[in-house]
């Protein structure tokens, strides 16, 4: 059995987990992304504004080191 997608393009649904995997190795090489570079670790000295509200310090000040 056949589908007709929009594009036009015929599309075999009855196909098996063979037949599936085999195409996504077929189409594999086409989403192939190139590797992000990471971004600059920012310097302590442009980091303004960041406030921590007392009931916060309190709560993580009271935890043993892993957790509780």
């Amino acid at each position: 059995m056949e589908t007709k997608l929009n594009s036009g393009h015929m599309v075999a649904t009855d196909q098996g987990l063979a037949a599936l995997r085999a195409d996504g190795l077929r189409m594999a090489p086409h989403w192939v992304v190139p590797a992000a570079k990471a971004p600059a670790p920012v310097p302590p000295s442009l980091i303004h504004g960041v406030s921590v509200p007392a009931a916060s310090v309190r709560l993580i000040a009271g935890m043993s080191e892993y957790g509780d």
